[in-house]
């Protein structure tokens, strides 16, 4: 089991408050990504359900149980940190049976767990390696071995992939969600990476400050963004957000419209503007339209055969259907 409560959950340095108070429930055998931009509290939120922080305000239940004052090592959760922190002594084989050592784990149950894990991470032929000798995504899953083999009830991802290039965080990512499918047990994932939100997550946290803006899927959150703040941050590209008279002709103070959601033509259209910056990534085209005066730059994502380039007059219409409103403060319009 590994069903996580927040009730009333929050944290302060001193006087600063970090986290206001909040509650969030986490089923057990969800895959739930905590995101946000820097310094939005989502580590520190991750370090308070592990217990490597203490909770200035309210209670963390793991099952039903009051944990707010247990142990990190008493809670039955297993954290994987940005830094593999693994001993460049040992094999990986030490190295994944190092929690199990320190437990007392008898040695022959200890070998049926790294099997096992090492089968799932495709790392049985690296076992009596050392990790000086292995790749940044091999080290990973090294880590994520160890976290494994502690038979935890949830584990805790902090930022895992933020040391490795591209390449290896698609491929990470896919490992990752791959072995959440196999094991059905829950994990919470903090990353700034709205991709690797909107592509990992059962149900996505959205942090803002310290709080919660937005709890829900990632189509949910795609679809129907609750406030401006989300709008922006939850896609990629991100959302184009407008104000002033654009905005007020909608009855809104503020409106959005998603790149793929304006149309481009060079014959006319609803706003009049130049391109910038032309993208062509070859089965999609990112359009850069300057000039426009609703906003300094409009993204627009376009087919990958349009022609268009720097200095080409385009005229753009949005989607009418597809335009998201917001009012003075920031909140959905419906």
């Amino acid at each position: 089991m590994g069903r996580i409560t927040l009730e009333g959950v929050a944290k302060r340095f001193g006087d600063v408050e970090v986290i206001p108070p909040l509650n969030l429930d986490i089923e057990d055998g969800e895959f739930v990504v905590f995101v946000g931009p820097s310094g939005c509290g989502k580590s520190t939120l991750l370090r308070l359900i592990a217990g490597l922080e203490d909770v200035s305000d309210g209670r963390i239940l793991i099952d039903g149980k009051d944990a707010t004052d247990e142990s990190p090592a008493k809670r039955g959760l297993a954290m994987v940190f940005q830094s593999y922190a693994l001993y460049p002594h040992m094999s990986v084989r030490k190295n994944i049976a190092f929690p199990m050592k320190m437990a007392k784990v008898p040695l022959d149950e200890q070998n049926r767990r790294i099997d096992a894990a090492a089968k799932a991470l495709n790392l049985t032929d690296y076992l009596e390696r050392r990790p000086g000798q292995l790749s940044g995504g091999q080290r990973q899953r090294v880590a994520i071995g160890r976290a494994i083999v502690r038979e935890p009830s949830a584990f805790l991802f902090d930022e895992p992939l933020s040391n490795l290039d591209a390449a290896l965080r698609v491929g990470m990512r896919l490992e990752i969600s791959e072995l959440h499918n196999r094991l059905e047990t829950t994990m919470i994932y903090v990353t700034h990476d709205q991709v690797e939100a909107m592509t990992m997550a059962d149900k996505i946290v959205v942090l803002h400050a310290g709080r919660i803006e937005q709890v829900g899927s990632p189509l949910e959150l795609y679809l129907r963004p609750k406030n401006a703040f989300v709008a922006g941050f939850i896609g990629s590209p991100k959302m184009n957000l407008f104000s002033g008279e654009t905005a007020a002709e909608y009855g809104a103070a503020t409106i959005g419209v998603r790149p793929e959601h304006i149309g481009v033509s060079t014959e006319g259209g609803k706003w009049k503007g130049r391109v910038g910056v032309s993208e062509h990534l070859g089965s999609d085209t990112f359009l850069y339209v300057e000039d426009t005066g609703l906003a300094e730059t409009i993204t627009v994502r376009s087919d990958g055969e349009v022609r268009l380039r720097h200095g080409d007059t385009v005229w753009l219409t949005p989607n009418e259907d597809k335009i998201h409103k917001f009012d003075q403060g920031g909140d959905r319009i419906d």
